[in-house]
């Protein structure tokens, strides 16, 4: 038994409330205390000159998220996450310029979902959802990411110093005059820009693997936004509904901007990044699936 937890019988599990009987004050609700849970537990706080750090360690993923919240209401512009593992929404919802949110630890799934304006920084790497219908602000890894990253995201940027798993950049948009980008170090796995309806991804490869940069059904049912890859990547690997061009002038500003930043972040020389040529990927169509509807 781990220490702290009661062993619960699969009786009691079925009588925890649901619905309207579940309610009750946030951090125990009767669900958690009926399993034992210890969820109302706080991480230990140290706040100094506008820093709050919070020892994330063992502590429910919702109570995180109060304290969170509770040290940038009382005036925090920095909030550092030690002995992270696995919480889940952090940085969600929040909002404002000026903030930023620091990750020791390997943070768990939609990191900075529904974000709007801070800055999030995680020491390691991070799992799948990150960006989630993101809004504004700035998402760094400084390690690898997991799956479906930056899904629905409508604007901000989101910076990964390592490789990518797969449907990266899935339903990606650009909403009024906000336009998302991610950026990837690494490599990407099958169905980068997946169902791609507005802003930016960008692909660099960096590293020593021999493995192709992007693996297959890229763009599949891409709509609008466009891809940038460095290097080459093979029409096999390709969804039907994205053509491959040499980007214009237009474009290679665009890429030195948004490169240019990912380096300037990461510590990373830009010169020599920018150095190998890049591929553009477009949609053909702005409705590849129209004829399939019935209207």
């Amino acid at each position: 038994m781990i220490d702290g937890l009661r062993p619960v019988s699969s009786e009691t599990v079925r009588n925890v409330p649901t619905g309207p009987l579940r309610k009750g004050p946030t951090g125990i609700e009767p669900a958690r205390i009926v399993a034992g849970q210890p969820g109302g537990d706080k991480g230990p706080v140290v706040v100094e000159a506008g820093t709050a750090r919070i020892d994330a360690r063992h502590i429910y993923y919702k109570t995180l998220n109060e304290q969170i919240r509770e040290q940038i209401e009382a005036g925090a512009h920095t909030v550092v996450l030690d002995n992270v593992n696995g919480q889940r929404y952090i940085g969600a919802g929040l909002t404002g310029d000026g903030v930023t949110l620091v990750v020791n630890g390997v943070p768990g799934n939609d990191l900075a979902t529904f974000m709007d304006g801070p800055t999030v920084i995680v020491n390691d790497n991070a799992q799948d959802g990150i960006g989630n219908t993101m809004n504004s602000g700035l998402v760094v890894v400084n390690g690898d990411a997991g799956d479906v990253l930056g899904y629905g995201m409508r604007g901000g940027r989101l910076y990964v110093r390592g490789d990518v798993g797969y449907r990266v950049g899935i339903h990606m948009k650009a909403y009024q005059d906000r336009r998302p980008v991610i950026v990837a170090g690494g490599q990407a796995r099958d169905f980068f820009g997946e169902y791609m309806a507005g802003g930016e991804l960008i692909l660099l490869g960096l590293g020593d693997s021999d493995q192709a940069i992007v693996g297959s059904y890229v763009g599949t049912g891409m709509h609008g936004g466009l891809i940038f890859l460095r290097g080459t990547v093979e029409q096999h690997q390709l969804g039907k509904e994205v053509a491959v061009t040499t980007p214009d002038a237009a474009d290679a500003a665009r890429l030195e901007d948004f490169v240019g930043d990912f380096c300037r972040v990461m510590g990373l020389d830009t010169a020599e990044v920018m150095s190998v040529p890049f591929v553009k990927l477009f949609p053909y169509s702005h409705r590849p699936y129209g004829k399939l509807y019935a209207y």
